[in-house]
């Protein structure tokens, strides 16, 4: 598989063989970064952050999960650091998103009429509110299941926990952002 190779020429030092690999996946760290932290800035800065830290990390990557897992575990941890240091920086223990920096603003419509596109927005302003709502681990394994589409096990192998523990933690997700989303009346069974 060439990207095995990739990734073995990486690791042995080969800029050329890395670059490769960034283009692979420069896409998918920076989709999964904005909606963890909601703010393309802040993104682009945690998918500079990754590709640093993977780059010199390479040679250790003992390739027990797949390096897009990896990647994914080292999107999730900049990501928390970023929130940690952000919610110290301002002293507000709530991690509100920034005025302006909502993702409902940020996502391309595909051509909807003006109507659909105000309910899209408050669909999508609502479900937002509903994830700010939710404690960090619940928010990171909605995101990661969800929103990115990886499998159980994969989200078991990046936050370190068994596949069973995040079926159960995914439920306990779901149900609590359903419960806000009925609460707000943005949500009907």
């Amino acid at each position: 598989m060439e990207e095995q190779v990739w990734i073995s020429q990486a690791a042995s030092g080969n800029a050329h063989a890395f670059a490769h690999l960034v283009e692979r996946y420069e896409k998918q760290v920076y989709h999964h970064a904005l909606r963890l932290v909601g703010n393309p800035e802040d993104a682009a800065d945690v998918s500079q952050e990754v590709f640093w830290k993977a780059w010199r990390a390479l040679p250790t990557f003992r390739r027990e999960s797949s390096f897009s897992t990896w990647l994914y575990r080292l999107t999730d941890n900049a990501c928390l650091d970023l929130l940690r240091r952000e919610k110290k920086r301002r002293g507000d223990a709530s991690l509100e998103e920034d005025e302006g920096s909502s993702l409902a603003q940020q996502l391309p419509h595909p051509d909807p009429s003006p109507q659909e596109r105000v309910e899209a927005q408050e669909r999508q302003a609502s479900l937002e509110q509903g994830l700010a709502q939710l404690s960090q681990e619940h928010r990171r394994i909605l995101v990661l299941r969800e929103l990115s589409g990886l499998s159980y096990q994969e989200i078991a192998d990046i936050l370190g926990l068994s596949p069973g523990t995040v079926k159960s933690r995914l439920a306990r997700a779901r149900l609590a952002l359903a419960n806000y989303l009925r609460q707000s009346g943005n949500f009907s069974p």
